[in-house]
């Protein structure tokens, strides 16, 4: 604030509040290493690998056969009227971009400490970088899943349009949770060691290799709690739909989901933001 007094200006600087304090229009001004990192997450990932970027398709169709072996043949989990591999690997593609988006994002801030501790940009770049570069291995695999339909000669419905809206999901999803845990790292390195159990207990608790149709339906609007279920159920009704015999809108499912995303994605903006200005002394 500037104030003029006897022909003196006098400046005064104050914290800003509310949201300016989060100067959210730094990431827009910074867009540009926003894409340098992403572009240097992607060729470091496969760099020096034999399969390169087979393995994005390797891995899905790997958990894909296994999960069929195990739950489709042995014990016969409902796949509501689809081919079990279809029904798998329609929920593996987003959960796999989610998982290895969190790991990244969450861990990317303490493996950037050279370039955090000499040069000044905003923070959180590092962990959105690690979110965007997923949807390099997240298009691959899309086309696998493509393949797929055409194989069990499923055709797609106007559904699929709803996609990039639970692809979104899943993006803020593992930028939420990701700007928590990567702040958190830097201070509590026991983050490294939680984040791969974090990720497999969720799995299991997401219907990723059975349907929540298998949950109560008294009960079933509490998975909603668990933002990744509105994801893989939003996946399944939009591609699968048609071709399910127990098959609705996620929408009370989807709806908790997105309260649960915004309020941990703003709650770890803030944090981020209230934190990032230590990170270049204790990291």
């Amino acid at each position: 604030m500037t104030v003029n007094q006897n022909n003196t200006t006098i400046t005064y600087l104050r914290p800003a509040k509310g949201l300016a304090a989060l100067n959210l229009r730094d990431l827009w001004d910074y867009r540009e290493l926003i894409y340098f990192l992403t572009w240097r997450d992607i060729k470091v990932r496969y760099k020096q690998t034999i399969l390169g970027f087979a393995w994005v398709i390797l891995q899905p169709l790997i958990h894909t056969l296994v999960f069929t072996f195990l739950f489709g043949n042995l014990l016969n989990v409902d796949s509501n009227g689809v081919p079990y591999p279809i029904f798998a690997f329609v929920a593996i593609l987003p959960w796999n971009y989610f998982a290895s988006s969190l790991s990244r994002s969450s861990t990317t801030l303490v493996g950037s400490a050279n370039l955090i501790s000499k040069v000044f940009f905003p923070r959180m770049v590092i962990p959105m970088s690690g979110v965007i570069s997923g949807l390099v291995d997240f298009a691959v695999s899309l086309v696998v899943l493509v393949v797929m339909m055409f194989i069990y000669n499923i055709t797609p419905t106007l559904n699929t349009l709803y996609l990039p809206l639970f692809l979104l999901l899943a993006m803020l999803t593992a930028l939420g949770f990701g700007l928590w845990l990567s702040a958190l790292n830097v201070r509590f390195r026991d983050i490294n060691h939680l984040v791969p159990f974090l990720v497999e207990i969720w799995k299991y608790i997401t219907p990723v290799i059975y349907g929540s149709t298998l949950i109560p339906e008294k009960y079933r609007f509490l998975m909603g709690f668990n933002p990744m279920t509105g994801v893989v159920e939003g996946f399944r009704w939009a591609l699968l739909g048609n071709n399910m015999t127990d098959v609705s809108a996620p929408g009370p499912i989807f709806a908790i989901s997105v309260v649960i995303t915004l309020v941990v994605l703003i709650s770890g903006v803030i944090f981020f933001r209230n934190t990032e200005r230590t990170f270049a002394d204790i990291i």
